[in-house]
C-alpha cells in the first residue's frame, strides 16, 4: 500500500493521541479496545527490557509494553496517573504504558504526512504517518511493530 492509498483510506479516521515522556503520538482507535488505569504487572523473567510484565484481564494474560522504553526513550516508572491502552492487532491483544491519554482525533486525509526520511529503517517501522494540526504534530504508531512476532505468539 503506497503513503497515497493510505491516505485516502484514512480521510476521516479517529486517533487515540496519548503521552509518552512528554511527547504526543496516537494510534488508529480501531485498534484500542480499554483503557485502564495502571496496576502491577507480574515480572516474567528474560524477558526483553520494554516488556514490564504480564496482567490479568478477565482471565485473558496480556503482555504490558513499556512504550517509552520500545521507543528507545527512557523507561517508565509506572504510577497512578499511568494508563494502560489494550490493543489487538489481528489475534495478538497486549497493553501498552502510556503516561496519560489525551485526546481522541478526527484526521482528514490532507492533515496526513509521510514519515521524513532519516536513513533508518527502524523509523519507518515504527512509524506510519505523521499527523499535523494546528498547533501540534503527532506521531501514528505502528501497533504490530511494538510487539514482535516472537513475542506476540508467546503473549
Amino acid at each position: 500500500m503506497t503513503d497515497t492509498d493510505f491516505q485516502k483510506s484514512s480521510a476521516d479516521n479517529e486517533f487515540i493521541a496519548f503521552l509518552v515522556n512528554e511527547h504526543e503520538f496516537c494510534v488508529d482507535i480501531q485498534y484500542v479496545r480499554e483503557i485502564r488505569g495502571w496496576s502491577h504487572a507480574t515480572p516474567l523473567p528474560h524477558s526483553p527490557d520494554y516488556v514490564i510484565g504480564v496482567m490479568n484481564l478477565r482471565g485473558a494474560i496480556l503482555p504490558i509494553i513499556d512504550l517509552s522504553a520500545r521507543l528507545g526513550m527512557s523507561a517508565s516508572d509506572p504510577g497512578k496517573n499511568h494508563v494502560i491502552m489494550v490493543a489487538q492487532v489481528g489475534e495478538k491483544t497486549f497493553g501498552i504504558l502510556v503516561n496519560s491519554v489525551s485526546d481522541i482525533v478526527q484526521v482528514d486525509s490532507e492533515q496526513l504526512r509521510s514519515v521524513p526520511e532519516l536513513n533508518s529503517a527502524v523509523v519507518k517501522d515504527f512509524f506510519r504517518n505523521i499527523i499535523v494540526m494546528e498547533d501540534r504534530i503527532v506521531s501514528e504508531i505502528v501497533l504490530e511493530s511494538i510487539i514482535p512476532e516472537f513475542e506476540a505468539e508467546a503473549a
